[in-house]
């Protein structure tokens, strides 16, 4: 009941507060709630993959749970205004009946001027070019963490240039933000710069290819002290440049922080009513960086292609993605003098020894395996080399919409500790949703999920939603 009350309290202080600054901006809008409670209940030690694995973090690990959300939101809208604003608050109440806590899921706002953006805050983002439904999620950033607070500025969605007569468009944003989980480094930033080309225009093909730059850096502890984190150091970062005088003698020979690249190249087609797109990406954590297709572990990366169309309901999308992260630039190191290849041990780093997660979850694909399944109560990446076959679905019958995943994984475990054997794992999700208008839109969900396989132990699920989302108020 205190964390109740505690919740009840947030939110009264947000609203009013979202309430003090509408009056600031004279347009019409709205302000709507969106209030949702899961339940879920698992035969394993853990939640199936992915009933967990698709929720940016909402849903508990634990095989049986309540998580509740409460959220407001104003949109930016799409009305033809040069300046438009947003924001966002979503509480989260989670128990797995054994200790409850509660935080926000998300909380930001957001301003937009003509076609540039500018966010404060944390919030569930789509990065990458995969399918935003269906994907197993982006080799980079996936849904399986939950938000982090940061500071994004640029241009998030595809503009046409300017004297380019729309056949050229562009995206691309910088972004500062702070890893508050502080496992073994206190005070981590986040660096994370992308940049996107599309080609096409009004025509029936578009070709897309752009590049995401992130790294760890600043934070400190009590083995290594605290880390470089001034503004020279910050450029050091973007650049991928070697670390100054203070820095630790492996970020003097190699790069300041940690440094993750990965390359997309997509391709779009229009047949008709079917909408085809198919699309790679890969990963770098070594230099120096070549284009995609010619890097020294060109052999890893995520492929998909995607099919959809509004002619029938009862399929409007289907997917099919390869994932494979076994190559890692190779067993060794091959290169004479200063060691930068081979052995990359993805989402790992010696200085940053958490690696690519967030609260014990993995930030980029979630078939790395989070750390919280590992046994030994380590936080870092024990699981990096996988073979992945993944298939997805979706549509509409009798009034019911339903999505459907299934994954087919090989697991090596990694280089500096591979699995004795190799270890295969099969994870399952049927979802179906329907919206109920008589009963105030209410709207009700059966997800069923399954795990079978060695990785995460056999694991069997239900979890029932209920959803209620609407207008609070207009002004």
């Amino acid at each position: 009941m205190l964390l109740i009350t505690q919740m009840q309290k947030q939110l009264s202080f947000l609203l009013f507060i979202l309430y003090t600054i509408t009056p600031l901006f004279a347009q019409k809008d709205s302000l709507q709630y969106d209030l949702q409670l899961m339940t879920l209940t698992s035969s394993g030690k853990y939640a199936p993959f992915w009933q967990q694995s698709i929720r940016y973090g909402s849903v508990l690990s634990s095989p049986n749970s309540t998580n509740i959300l409460v959220g407001v939101c104003k949109e930016p809208g799409n009305a033809p205004q040069l300046l438009k604003y947003g924001y966002k608050a979503t509480l989260l109440l989670q128990t797995d009946y054994k200790q409850t806590n509660t935080r926000f899921q998300e909380l930001y706002v957001q301003g937009k001027l003509s076609a540039f953006d500018l966010v404060f805050g944390q919030r569930e983002e789509y990065l990458g070019c995969q399918d935003s439904v269906l994907s197993c999620g982006g080799i980079l950033f996936s849904k399986n963490a939950r938000p982090m607070p940061k500071l994004t500025a640029g241009i998030e969605h595809f503009t046409p240039l300017p004297y380019s007569f729309g056949l050229l468009e562009v995206r691309g944003a910088i972004a500062h933000g702070w890893f508050t989980d502080n496992t073994y480094m206190k005070g981590v930033y986040l660096h994370h710069l992308y940049g996107y080309l599309r080609v096409g225009g009004k025509l029936p093909i578009h070709v897309s290819y752009g590049v995401d730059h992130v790294a760890q850096w600043g934070g400190y502890n009590a083995e290594q002290g605290r880390q470089p984190s001034g503004f020279g150091d910050f450029i050091r970062i973007i650049q991928g440049k070697q670390g100054g005088s203070n820095a630790l003698n492996t970020d003097k020979i190699n790069a300041l922080g940690n440094h993750i690249i990965s390359q997309s190249l997509k391709v779009e087609s229009r047949l008709g009513a079917v909408n085809l797109s198919a699309y790679w990406q890969n990963i770098s954590e070594d230099g120096p960086i070549e284009l995609i297709g010619t890097t020294m572990n060109a052999p890893d990366g995520l492929w998909g292609i995607t099919l959809r169309t509004e002619r029938f309901r009862f399929l409007k999308g289907i997917l099919y993605e390869y994932l494979q992260t076994t190559d890692q630039s190779g067993p060794i190191n091959e290169k004479d003098g200063i060691v930068y290849g081979g052995t990359d041990g993805y989402f790992t780093n010696g200085v940053y020894q958490s690696g690519w997660n967030y609260f014990n979850r993995t930030i980029g694909t979630p078939f790395i395996s989070s750390p919280f399944y590992n046994q030994n109560g380590i936080l870092y990446t024990s699981n990096s080399r996988v073979q992945v076959h993944h298939f997805g679905a979706e549509g509409e019958l009798s009034g019911c919409s339903y999505l459907l995943l299934a994954s087919f994984s090989k697991n090596y475990g990694a280089y500096y500790a591979p699995f004795p054997s190799m270890v295969r794992n099969t994870s399952l999700l049927l979802e179906v949703h329907k919206s109920f208008p008589r009963f105030y839109g209410l709207e009700a969900g059966c997800s069923l999920a399954a795990d079978f396989g060695k990785l995460y132990g056999n694991s069997t699920s239900c979890m029932i939603t209920l959803r209620k989302r609407g207008i609070l108020t207009c002004y």
